[in-house]
């Protein structure tokens, strides 16, 4: 290898102590973190925290007034509702007649989120982040384990490379987790500020009920794949460790 591409030996030496310390923290990931983490993550889904059965437990107060109603004169009358109507569209106005309240401060200051799921939202996305982190040293570790491309006798190679596969799903399923954590603070802020803009519409209350419910179970739901992706990756590792880390087995060997 030197002969045909020449490497400073100091970056070569760096490199392998860095190879040397991958290896050394995947494997006491598998062996070690793995089962601890998956055993605690077990433990956290006996907490009565995201165990709650009675979901309206979970619920957060809107504090948005209904104000009363306000009465246009000019909508009364049918054939003059149809007259408003046909001028709009002969000027060609894009704003409804009754485009909602317009809120240009929240009466009592700013809008809290839901308390209760933002504590739990802020236990379980450590655990997210631990898990991606985690699982891009593994991968790392094994793809560094992978051999030389050569024809014949991969059958190892090829355990070593669904290993990697399983990996790299299990980050992107993580990662997918944090996207739907985002959407949910997105989409229930949306739903409140047409609460504040229509607070006579009672279906937009509710929805955030229903949202609020949704999220709590999703979570609970999150923490249960969190273990059981470290239980599956524990066991395929173990069960796989001889061909990971020697996926090629020599001619001696062989003999006998």
């Amino acid at each position: 290898m030197s002969s045909l591409l020449k490497v400073d030996n100091e970056i070569k030496s760096k490199v392998d102590a860095f190879r040397e310390r991958i290896t050394a923290e995947a494997e006491d990931l598998v062996a070690n973190f793995f089962p601890k983490k998956l055993l605690e993550l077990d433990n956290f889904l006996k907490d009565p925290i995201i165990n709650i059965t009675e979901l309206k437990e979970i619920h957060s107060e809107i504090n948005l007034t209904v104000p009363d109603p306000i009465i246009l004169p000019n909508l009364h009358d049918g054939l003059e509702a149809q007259n408003a109507k046909k001028r709009k569209l002969e000027d060609g106005g894009a704003e409804d007649l009754v485009s909602g309240t317009k809120v240009f401060v929240m009466p009592g200051g700013m809008m809290k989120s839901n308390t209760n799921l933002v504590d739990l939202i802020e236990k379980v996305k450590p655990e997210i982040r631990t898990l991606i982190e985690k699982c891009n040293t593994v991968k790392m570790w094994v793809q560094l384990l992978i051999p030389r491309i050569e024809d014949g006798n991969n059958f190892g190679v090829s355990i070593q490379e669904e290993t990697v596969a399983e990996l790299r799903t299990v980050e992107g399923e993580a990662a997918s987790y944090l996207d739907q954590i985002s959407r949910y603070y997105i989409t229930r802020a949306k739903l409140v500020s047409k609460i504040a803009k229509y607070p006579h519409v009672e279906d937009y209350r509710r929805t955030v009920t229903e949202i609020d419910e949704k999220e709590y179970i999703s979570l609970k739901i999150i923490v249960s794949e969190l273990r059981n992706q470290y239980v599956t990756l524990h066991d395929m590792i173990l069960k796989n460790i001889e061909k990971i880390k020697r996926p090629r087995s020599s001619n001696t060997d062989a003999l006998y």
